[in-house]
């Protein structure tokens, strides 16, 4: 299944309960969402910041993108029922902490892609990482042993 349809957040949205293979897929889900609407955090959607979300998310999932799936999901009518946070709040309760974590790591590196960055974008990373339960320690890096 393509992750490209965000099935398993609308499947989770929808009040269904999902497989250990669907939340895997959904990790996947909510990191192509998140990166994708990074693209459009300063409203000014740049090719080399969709190049690098492909980039990204590629390296991260296996998965191949175009970048009118990026664009696509950046702008998904999901957003018109909720707000994206929304949708990263619930899905957190679902992904492990490596997931988030990972979702985050993913998230720096397109900020990082046009080598500058703007007060939107920080402003949309700090609303990732409330949405998906990070801690400050979580962030940075650190776990117990």
């Amino acid at each position: 299944m393509s992750i490209v349809k965000l099935a398993g957040i609308k499947k989770l949205f929808g009040g269904s309960a999902l497989t250990r293979a669907e939340q895997k897929q959904l990790a996947k889900e909510v990191m192509l969402m998140t990166l994708a609407r990074a693209t459009a955090s300063d409203t000014n959607i740049k090719s080399v910041e969709v190049a690098k979300v492909r980039e990204v998310l590629t390296a991260r999932t296996g998965e191949k993108f175009t970048a009118a799936n990026v664009r696509v999901a950046a702008n998904s009518r999901l957003y018109e029922k909720a707000p994206f946070e929304r949708y990263l709040h619930k899905c957190s309760r679902k992904l492990t902490a490596k997931d988030r974590t990972d979702t985050l790591a993913a998230l720096l590196e397109v900020i990082h892609a046009d080598a500058r960055v703007s007060d939107y974008e920080v402003t949309f990373f700090n609303h990732v990482a409330r949405a998906l339960e990070l801690t400050p320690a979580q962030i940075a890096g650190l776990s117990a042993d």
